[in-house]
């Protein structure tokens, strides 16, 4: 069954998880993933925090580095603090799943039947449109956790309580802020993510090496290259959408995302487009690594 990564940022889909053992593996895979991507974003929650809040808070005046940001965020709620917003990031991982993968299914049926493998472009087609819809369907979770991320000691009494506030003071489409860059931001991920993932594959069987049944090293060290190389192309677009999910913080009032990047490049120029990648590359490994033991550990238990 192919590996997947989950760093908690975007996810494309492997197709090998559905070519092997058929709808009835489908349920184990998805509790597998769903275990692993909690255990994983639990894991990595502070340098996640610390990504979001670099993003939103580092400008050209207020410079913020790593130790700087988790060091402001620690005197400002504690050491508890680093995880804020990690209950919701674990909670949207199962209908994320859910939707994306059977997405991807019927995708993959389509283009070339029950039985077979897409080529490249329509695996780019099918992974594409299931990452769309399913983030257009918990797009209001990713907003929720953005301001649970960035939330004030006592702003929030919790998810329903900031979920409340929100609707009272903004209505509901701030509940789809930042809804633009983030459909964007997908095809520079998918399409560097796959791209990279495809040339590592040719290289090792050039090399060689029998890729039918890739070593653990292999998946991992390849699955995780692609991943990186996936956000780093899509980041300006994912720093958008969180300045823009974060408007009543910094930005004033209804950000477009045409005035956010405006704003980004005449207070910080181009760089500011990537305040945060520090943690954001920083956390891929460890996420990986964990998010790799606990799915195999879970998989070969709902296999016995």
């Amino acid at each position: 069954m192919g590996q997947v990564l989950d760093t908690g940022e975007q996810l494309m889909v492997p197709v090998e998880v559905l070519e092997v053992g058929g709808e009835g593996a489908l349920w184990k895979f998805l509790l597998s993933g769903a275990m692993a991507g909690a255990v994983s974003r639990t894991g990595t929650a502070p340098l996640d925090r610390a990504k979001v809040y670099m993003q939103v808070y580092s400008s050209k005046t207020n410079f913020m580095n790593l130790l700087g940001g988790l060091r402001s965020m620690v005197q400002e709620g504690g050491v508890r603090s680093l995880w804020r917003g990690n209950g919701i990031n674990v909670l949207k991982i199962a209908p994320e799943y859910a939707i994306k993968f059977s997405v991807f299914e019927q995708c993959k049926n389509y283009f070339c039947g029950v039985h077979g493998s897409p080529p490249f472009q329509e695996r780019l087609l099918a992974g594409s449109l299931a990452v769309a819809i399913s983030q257009t369907l918990i797009n209001p979770m990713e907003v929720l956790k953005t301001r649970l991320t960035l939330r004030r000691t006592g702003q929030y009494k919790g998810l329903l309580d900031c979920a409340r506030q929100i609707l009272e003071r903004d209505g509901t489409r701030a509940l789809y802020r930042g809804y633009l860059p983030n459909m964007l931001g997908i095809i520079p991920y998918a399409c560097t993510d796959l791209a990279v993932y495809e040339m590592l594959r040719c290289l090792w069987l050039k090399s060689g090496r029998d890729m039918e049944d890739p070593s653990g090293l292999v998946s991992l060290s390849s699955v995780t290259l692609s991943t990186t190389c996936g956000q780093m192309a899509s980041y300006p677009l994912t720093l958008v959408r969180t300045r823009m999910q974060a408007q009543d913080t910094v930005e004033g009032s209804n950000p477009t995302m045409r005035g956010v990047f405006r704003r980004i490049l005449a207070q910080q120029g181009w760089p500011g487009l990537y305040r945060g990648m520090t943690p954001t590359l920083l956390k891929v490994l460890p996420a990986g690594g964990i998010s790799y033991v606990v799915y195999e550990a879970m998989k070969k238990t709902l296999t016995r």
